[in-house]
């Protein structure tokens, strides 16, 4: 298979200060063949809850029109209008007429829902190339994925993996800006 494991990662800002740092480490991990960003959104909620969305990408100009608005169309939010919108409901329909179930009104992940009102969000869809090799050696045994996760620096603990303090620390690190504790 030709892509390697995709990750939709949705990254929290409750007052988003970006100096570039994020852009910086997504295009080193890149050059580095590490992954690749297929597509990359930063949605802005206001107090009301309304979106705004801004699309972003480290994708050559060939490889963004290639994928598109891959994204939007993942979440169900039509970036390109009701065109978009449209070719993402075609080739949703294409994949069920082909027998392929994509997932359930049940398995349905609400990320906008998700961003609290008054925040920002990054939405970056990651093909993984450094997973290829082990998940096509997997596949060759005969395996398959059941399921995957980041786990908490704190549950990080009970096996012994870091001390109290760095899981704190870490812990801290991941909600310092969501005002989460």
């Amino acid at each position: 298979m030709a892509i390697g494991p995709v990750q939709l990662v949705v990254l929290g800002f409750r007052s988003p200060e970006f100096h570039g740092e994020i852009a910086a480490e997504l295009e080193r991990l890149r050059q580095s063949d590490t992954v690749r960003v297929i597509d990359a959104l930063a949605v802005h909620k206001d107090a009301d809850g309304e979106v705004e969305v801004a699309h972003l990408s480290n994708l050559t100009d060939d490889e963004a029109r290639e994928v598109g608005s891959v994204v939007g169309a993942l979440i169900g939010l039509g970036i390109e209008g009701d065109a978009g919108f449209m070719a993402g409901a075609e080739l949703g329909a294409e994949a069920a007429a082909d027998g392929i179930q994509i997932f359930s009104d049940e398995e349905a992940w609400d990320v906008l829902e998700e961003i609290p009102n008054d925040s920002a969000a990054a939405l970056v869809l990651i093909e993984h190339h450094w997973a290829v090799p082990l998940r096509d050696a997997v596949a060759k045994a005969g395996g398959y994925r059941l399921s995957d996760g980041f786990i908490s620096p704190l549950d990080l603990v009970a096996i012994g993996l870091v001390t109290a303090e760095e899981a704190r620390q870490l812990h801290d690190l991941e909600q310092a800006s969501s005002g989460a504790s």
